[in-house]
């Protein structure tokens, strides 16, 4: 199974965690590929049709972004609201994500215990993705557990940022497996 990473960070080199996580991705480019969408379109204009190809050709695709006011950064956002179309993602001629994995990787700045109904957050980190799996569920897609690290923008040691890297990979060939076919 192909994996395709979408990045999506707006100011990598002064990430600690996306910039490590890209770090260990690029060491494995037979079976990870990478896609920056900040630096492939620094002008905000997408290929759609290339950008189509590229997920046509993986079946695990994961979206790797800092959370950003408990959303994505601006131009992942404009990126699935292109690139996602009608006749290609959805409606009753658009299949091509049907059946394919959709998971995140998000760099939380806060902590883990404000993501919780009694945290200063007041939702879950599954309630604030809801959107995403949303999506997912439309175009037919499975929707990954997440995979995240919190505390990333102070809190999170160099030492907790090096182990989810190698934890990231983990996360990533746990769901290159095929999905079993539940027991008839």
């Amino acid at each position: 199974m192909n994996t395709l990473v979408i990045l999506a960070h707006p100011d990598m080199e002064h990430s600690r965690v996306n910039k490590r996580w890209r770090q260990e991705l690029l060491q494995h480019p037979d079976r990870i590929t990478v896609h920056e969408l900040y630096k492939e379109y620094p002008g905000w204009k997408i290929d759609v049709t290339k950008e189509q190809k590229l997920l046509e050709a993986h079946d695990l695709i994961i979206f790797q972004f800092p959370l950003y006011w408990y959303s994505y950064p601006p131009l992942l956002k404009k990126w699935l609201d292109d690139v996602f179309t009608h006749g290609w993602a959805y409606g009753s001629n658009g299949t091509k994500l049907r059946g394919k994995k959709l998971g995140l990787a998000v760099s939380i700045g806060d902590k883990k215990e404000n993501y919780r109904p009694a945290g200063s957050v007041s939702f879950t980190v599954d309630e604030v993705i809801a959107p995403f799996k949303a999506s997912a569920i439309h175009v037919g897609a499975t929707a990954l557990p997440y995979f995240a690290v919190f505390g990333a923008s102070f809190q999170a040691t160099d030492e907790e940022i090096e182990q989810s890297a190698a934890d990231y990979i983990e996360y990533i060939d746990r769901h290159r497996l095929p999905t079993p076919f539940p027991a008839q």
